[in-house]
Formats: structure tokens, C-alpha cells, sequence
């Protein structure tokens, strides 16, 4: 017996409800229901795109007109001050470019049963993600040039809150420092130089390096935000590390996302981030109010991601992969692209658009795709 569900994956949903309701009485056999979804799995394929259509341009179009419309808002505030995001114009850049260093990293972290029903236990976990450096849990870094060594006072309330001690904080000083010696004086941790010429201004490194020392938490992550989402709680971050978030036991690795397409590849795979790339460029234009069909979209995910790499639409990404010499000539640096071309022998099969335009020639797409064949009576037929 055939399974509907098997096509979940060839033929939209919709289009499979509307078949089974056409099927509920029994009239057509299971053979013919197979030739039914074979031939409604080709005729779909088949209706996606008209042949000859200049997809590319229709996109451009499609996002260009609308982006002359949004806002250049770099920001907006996620519930606190601090924990901003990127939107508008300047995210959609973000994306499109494939910033390797995105400007507002940020994770939305879900939380496994039962823990995401208690508030109570999300600030524990909240508390256990946000990175802890040892100036959050100090109250003063004090330089006592006499005895050459700067003094560290500890703020036990917070030492205490974070699960922290003195002696694991000693240790992950002793890590992280090298070439300083941490000990414990009376309510502070006293830091010295080893093998110091100049033992004042290694005091001074010392005391800035001390304060951004890291003791606990997930690294890169800044700030937490615990929130209720729907009838659950999950947490905000400013700030992402998705492969140190995975391995908390609490966390639904499943529904955890980030906001950055590099490290998701990265962790997840390429499939992962042309989702996210989709999922995220989808977000930009519906807080806008744009209405851009999705097709769109994830034609621009897939020509970003379609190597098994995060490459973007610029001189250095997508359109250095053209393989006509004259389309690669013709965005940026043209002396360049022509002279490896004729170093190279490079052959230029004129199968686009842009090429095309610039020898004046016909452009394969649309009623310039076919050719017209004429068939002439022969003088025998006449």
C-alpha cells in the first residue's frame, strides 16, 4: 500500500490533502494512485518555474524595490537595554554578504521538559550559560606598588551565586595568566609578577588582564535574558557559542538556534545555515511589513551555500564562481578578470545574460531561449 506521507518531501501538503480527500472512497486502485503521484510529482516540478525564466533578475528585483523601502534602523531592543539586535537594511547586508563577524550575535535557547516550566530553575541555567569573568565578581583591583603585587577583593554574595570559590578562582587565575602567581591573602587573591624586569608596568598588564579573566559560564556570551515564550521559558543571549550551549544537559539542542549562518554551518552543516539564512532574511522582511515571497529567498540561500560553503554575493563570493569572463568583468575590477582570462585561455560560452547584452546579441531566456526551425519544401515536393 502506498503512503501519502512518503511524498511529503516532492508535493506540497496542500496538494496531498486535497488528493486524499479525492481518494477517501475507494474508486481508484493502488496502481493507478501510484501513476496519480508520479505524474502530480512531474507536473509540480514542472509548474515551479516557466522555461527560460529569468529567475536571478526577478529576485534582485524582488528584494532590491522593497529594501528602498525599509528602515536603516541598526538596532532594536530585545525586552532589556544591551541585548540588541541587528535588523533593516543593515542585517539583510549582514546576510547577503556573509559577514564573518556579525555585529549582534545572539542564540534563542530553548529548554528541555520539565525544566522550561519553572522559572526558577531557567535563571539557574541562564546563570550557568552567561560567561563569568572575574571582574563581575570583584569588587576592587588594587595595585599596592610597596609590596609590588596587585590585590583582587572578592564579592562573596556573587562568588557564592555564580558557584564559584576562592580556590577554583586561584586555579583559573594560574591558567590564564602565565607568568604570574596567584595566592590567597586575607579576603582577596594577591597576583605577582614571575621573572620580571620591569615589575611596576607588568603590575599595570596584570591588573587588565586579570579582569577579563574567564572562570565560568559559556564563552562569548555576554548577557542572558530569560523570557516566557508561549507556554515555556527559554533564554536570550547577547552573544553566541552554540557547540559550548549544546553540551549543558538542559538545553533542547534541537530548537536552539543562533543568528550567525558561519558558526551554524560550522556546527550543524551547510543545510543547517541555508535554513537559518532563509529563516533570518524571512524575519528582516516580515518586521519590516515587506511581503517578498520565499522562492526568493531560498534561491538566494542556495547560490550562497550551494558549494558546502558560506560564500556571498560579492566580488570575492558568488560572483567570482560566474563562469563567463565578461559577468565577472563586468560587476568589479574588469582589467583584473580580463587579463587571467587571457592568461589562462579562458572561453566564454555566452550562455547569460549580461555577456550577451554587452556583444548586442540576443539573450537566451524567455522567447530569446528557443531557436525557430524552418522546414522548406524541397522543388521534388512541389
Amino acid at each position: 500500500m502506498i503512503d501519502l506521507q512518503d511524498y511529503n518531501d516532492k508535493i506540497p501538503g496542500a496538494i496531498l490533502e486535497n488528493l486524499k480527500k479525492e481518494l477517501q472512497n475507494g474508486s481508484v486502485s493502488q496502481k493507478n494512485v501510484e501513476k496519480i503521484l508520479t505524474l502530480l510529482e512531474d507536473n509540480y516540478r514542472k509548474t515551479k518555474i516557466d522555461f527560460g525564466e529569468s529567475i536571478g533578475i526577478i529576485t534582485a528585483e524582488s528584494f532590491g524595490e522593497p529594501s528602498t523601502q525599509m528602515t536603516l534602523n541598526v538596532f532594536h531592543f530585545a525586552g532589556v537595554a544591551e541585548m540588541s539586535v541587528s535588523v533593516g537594511l543593515p542585517r539583510l547586508i549582514e546576510l547577503f554578504d556573509a559577514r564573518r563577524t556579525i555585529k549582534t550575535p545572539m542564540m534563542s535557547v530553548y529548554i528541555k521538559n520539565p525544566y522550561n516550566k519553572d522559572a526558577n530553575k531557567i535563571r539557574k541555567i541562564a546563570a550557568l550559560i552567561k560567561e563569568i569573568k572575574l571582574r563581575e565578581v570583584a569588587t576592587d583591583f588594587i595595585i599596592n606598588i610597596p609590596k609590588l603585587q596587585v590585590e583582587v577583593l572578592l564579592n562573596n554574595k556573587k562568588m557564592k551565586r555564580f558557584g564559584l570559590d576562592e580556590k577554583t578562582v586561584i586555579a583559573l587565575i594560574g591558567e590564564n595568566l602565565k607568568n604570574v602567581e596567584a595566592r590567597s591573602g586575607t579576603d582577596k587573591i594577591i597576583l605577582r609578577p614571575k621573572n620580571s624586569e620591569n615589575e611596576l608596568l607588568d603590575l599595570y598588564k596584570i591588573k587588565e588582564k586579570a579582569k577579563v579573566t574567564f572562570l565560568s559560564g559559556v564563552k562569548g556570551v555576554r548577557q542572558v535574558l530569560p523570557v516566557k515564550s508561549g507556554n515555556e521559558f527559554m533564554i536570550l543571549t547577547a552573544g553566541s557559542n552554540l557547540k559550548a550551549v549544546f553540551k549543558i544537559k538542559e538545553v533542547d539542542e534541537i530548537r536552539t538556534v543562533s543568528n550567525d549562518p558561519h558558526e551554524i554551518r560550522k556546527v550543524l552543516g551547510v543545510e543547517a545555515a541555508r535554513q537559518a539564512i532563509i529563516n533570518e532574511a524571512s524575519k528582516v522582511m516580515q518586521d519590516q511589513g515587506l511581503d517578498v515571497d520565499v522562492r526568493h529567498i531560498m534561491l538566494i540561500a542556495d547560490m550562497i551555500t550551494h558549494t558546502g560553503e558560506i560564500r556571498g554575493i560579492t566580488r570575492s563570493g558568488v560572483t567570482s564562481e560566474k563562469e563567463s569572463v565578461l559577468a565577472r568583468a563586468s560587476f568589479e575590477t574588469p582589467i583584473k578578470h580580463i587579463v587571467e582570462a587571457t592568461l589562462y585561455g579562458e572561453e566564454d560560452k555566452l550562455n547569460s545574460v549580461i555577456e550577451n547584452v554587452m556583444l548586442n546579441q540576443p539573450v537566451p531566456l524567455g522567447t530569446g531561449l528557443p531557436d525557430l526551425v524552418v522546414k522548406m519544401k524541397s522543388e521534388e515536393d512541389e
